[in-house]
């Protein structure tokens, strides 16, 4: 559960034993968790390594464990400086990719039979859109981000969706969980849920998507700026690709008319994913960009995980979140 801040489970149960049992030798420890002495000094190696331990002076045992509140904060700031470094380094892949595919799709327009599209700009993407939903003959799957959509987008987006239906296309739409706030966009949804159509909805998306007829996907070129325009592709690898991810989201993803359950700890999905956030050190924004609701419900969210962790910091709670099992930091980025 902590092996993404360096902790194995063996290193783990000899940290928390430590905790427990203050006194206890290196002979005491392993008769207590029926380990041999060779793994239990490896483990005080490996949290000596992690500045776990300090020297108490004394014996059986020199060194004493340093409280979670201290150390594990310590380790888990360190692992928020890293995944910090890594998303820069993802985000300057991002704008590679983006400019390689810029490029690819300039050459592939030339082709007899183009992989793929760029389309720059908001009208270019939309007037795609209406032509793929027009020509779909039986499925379109679609990520929705964003949280609660606008009357605008609503209306733009219903006639095209009563047409496909009509004409007997799936649709199998993922809105994010927050939308179930919102009447008009959670009314669209029930709407949509016609025939074999579905609506399911998760806690965050990885990114804005449309694949049609399991042949053909549109993606932004930059997901946190959608207006920059998008990318059509059709190459059978790559939809497969994408088709794969759709499908992973799918199954996780909870019915529309579903209700929101809780785990044993009480948490929600939406807040389970606050927590994640959170450890991976996002400010408001970004965690109520991803969520799909407004910087004041984020921070209202945030504060409440704060006081039921009884955490006096963001870092205090990712720390406290992360040593409680609240987060798998094993699946951290």
């Amino acid at each position: 559960m902590l092996a993404a801040i360096g902790l194995d489970d063996q290193t783990h149960a000899v940290y928390v034993a430590m905790l427990h049992h203050p006194g206890h030798g290196v002979a005491e420890l392993a008769t207590h968790l029926g380990l041999d002495e060779p793994a239990i000094r490896a483990a005080l190696d490996t949290l000596a390594r992690l500045s776990l331990l300090h020297p108490s002076g004394g014996e059986p045992q020199p060194l004493r464990p340093i409280s979670p509140e201290i150390g594990l904060t310590a380790l888990l700031a360190e692992r928020q400086a890293e995944l910090t470094r890594r998303q820069l380094e993802i985000e300057e892949s991002r704008a590679a990719v983006a400019l390689l595919l810029a490029d690819q799709a300039g050459r592939c327009q030339s082709a007899a039979e183009p992989s793929m599209e760029r389309l720059v700009g908001v009208d270019a993407v939309r007037g795609r859109l209406v032509e793929l939903a027009r020509s779909c003959r039986s499925e379109l799957c679609a990520f929705m981000p964003g949280g609660a959509q606008t009357p605008a987008s609503l209306a733009a987006s219903r006639p095209l969706d009563e047409a496909s239906i009509r004409r007997g296309v799936r649709l199998r739409t993922v809105y994010l969980d927050s939308i179930r706030n919102d009447p008009a966009t959670l009314a669209y949804a029930g709407w949509l849920c016609q025939g074999s159509s579905e609506v399911r909805t998760v806690p965050a998306l990885p990114l804005r998507m449309l694949v049609v007829d399991r042949e053909r996907a549109l993606l932004p070129i930059d997901s946190e700026s959608s207006g920059l325009g998008a990318v059509l592709l059709s190459g059978s690898g790559v939809v497969a690709g994408l088709l794969a991810l759709f499908e992973s989201v799918w199954s996780a993803a909870a019915p529309l008319g579903a209700p929101r359950p809780r785990d044993d700890r009480g948490l929600s999905r939406q807040e389970e994913q606050v927590l994640t956030l959170l450890v991976e050190g996002h400010i408001d924004e970004v965690i109520a960009r991803r969520l799909g609701v407004s910087v004041r419900t984020g921070r209202r969210l945030t504060a409440d995980l704060m006081q039921r962790l009884g955490a006096r910091s963001r870092f205090q709670a990712g720390a406290l979140a992360v040593a409680r099992g609240w987060v798998d930091a094993d699946r951290l980025a």
